[in-house]
């Protein structure tokens, strides 16, 4: 058997809304892991494939920056229709608006004025497509003797982000998140040896000192650190965890694309809930998706509006 999780992030750069970092954890009953990382774009390949345009239909999996098309509810559509698939096959029932969402990936929801506007969903997806893409998973997965056992996010608000980065960087807040993941991966498959696929922060080569910061009594064994990867495997406690960073680990672990896709979902949900509130307060403002150049557009556009609203700029603007 093989545990195989990714994690991603979504939303390091912005200076407007969360920092989402997603996993997912992918179960392949017969697998055995000593050898290597299966390819599940190919042994799922009657339901899933890595492209936006397929004659076959199939669901799209990749990096969220390759799937996302516009700033539109209809450009999100490949995202949610994956997402929205492999979390019904996890075990959710489809969600109807974006707290049903959160509550499901365990993406907490802040409490401020400009997160309390539901979202229905789905956006742009059909509900009968949707449910055609969810059997088509589900076969493919049975198939194939593979399970999509978790699916979660956790975003990390203006508010708290502000607090913890002013105690430490934004690098090492992400880290930390990624590193809260792993333990829950453990925890959750303590006598399976789970391998976790971890983009390269930064570009970084090694990580063992962090490693061991995150665990003090971990022993930690380097397996590699090079220009292709840097793999560790780490005894928790008795558990075993084997992690992977690597350049452009969405491009080559299925389950690191799927975790970016929940990760940038996730954000664009919380952004949707943002730009309705402030569209509410400024008739015809053009919304936003947070990132420094258009976001300086957006706060000086919201400006005349904080203090009247006792809105307080430091939970709503990063700092850094």
């Amino acid at each position: 058997m093989l545990v195989y999780a990714g994690i991603d992030e979504a939303g390091y750069g912005p200076m407007f809304g969360p920092l989402c970092v997603g996993a997912s954890v992918l179960v392949l009953e017969q697998y055995d892991p000593v050898n290597g990382e299966p390819d599940l774009w190919k042994i799922l390949s009657s339901a899933i494939c890595k492209t936006r345009s397929d004659r076959r239909k199939r669901i799209a999996v990749n990096d969220s920056k390759k799937l996302k098309s516009g700033s539109t509810p209809k450009g999100l559509k490949h995202l949610e229709r994956g997402v929205l698939s492999f979390l019904a096959v996890a075990g959710t029932s489809k969600p109807v608006v974006d707290r049903e969402f959160f509550d499901a990936t365990k993406s907490s929801i802040p409490m401020n004025p400009w997160s309390s506007l539901e979202t229905t969903l789905p956006l742009s997806v059909d509900p009968k497509s949707l449910q055609i893409d969810i059997a088509c998973l589900a076969r493919a997965l049975q198939n194939s003797r593979v399970r999509c056992d978790w699916i979660t996010c956790k975003a990390i608000d203006v508010k708290d982000y502000n607090m913890r980065t002013s105690l430490a960087s934004k690098a090492a807040l992400n880290f930390a998140m990624a590193m809260q993941l792993v333990e829950s991966i453990a925890r959750r498959w303590p006598e399976e040896h789970p391998r976790i696929m971890i983009d390269r922060h930064g570009g970084r080569i090694r990580y063992r000192q962090d490693l061991q910061l995150a665990w003090p009594e971990a022993k930690i064994q380097i397996l590699a650190e090079n220009d292709e990867m840097s793999r560790y495997r780490l005894d928790i406690d008795g558990r075993k965890v084997t992690m992977t960073f690597a350049s452009k680990s969405d491009e080559k672990h299925m389950p690191v694309a799927l975790a970016s896709m929940v990760a940038k979902f996730t954000r664009e949900l919380h952004m949707m809930r943002f730009n309705r509130y402030f569209a509410s307060l400024v008739p015809d403002i053009k919304p936003t998706a947070g990132y420094v150049q258009d976001g300086r557009r957006f706060l000086k556009e919201i400006e005349p509006i904080l203090a009247q609203n006792g809105l307080n700029r430091d939970v709503l603007v990063r700092n850094s």
